[in-house]
């Protein structure tokens, strides 16, 4: 639960770091981008690079388990095609 608590913060951090860079582009419309426009977009790219690398390390280690739809379709065992039904007793 932690660690959901976790990287659902660095994405409040991330959106709140973009909305920061578009007020800032608003504000100088028409004038050279601003200095803080291109921090606030670095911070994000960097947050959002270690938001993925702590879920894929969280995902091998197992803090983290997949329950998507992905998940349930990769779980199942495949159906045998009607077309070309291989004997049970055959091996692959």
């Amino acid at each position: 639960m932690f660690i959901k608590i976790i990287a659902r913060a660095a994405f409040v951090v991330i959106l709140f770091s973009l909305g920061s860079a578009l007020y800032s582009l608003i504000q100088n419309q028409g004038k050279e981008p601003s200095a803080k426009a291109v921090k606030a977009l670095t911070v994000r790219i960097g947050l959002s690079v270690v938001l993925f690398i702590f879920i894929f390390i969280a995902l091998a280690s197992g803090l983290i388990t997949p329950h998507g739809i992905g998940t349930r379709i990769h779980g199942q065992k495949p159906i045998a095609s009607e077309t070309n039904p291989k004997p049970a007793n055959q091996r692959p």
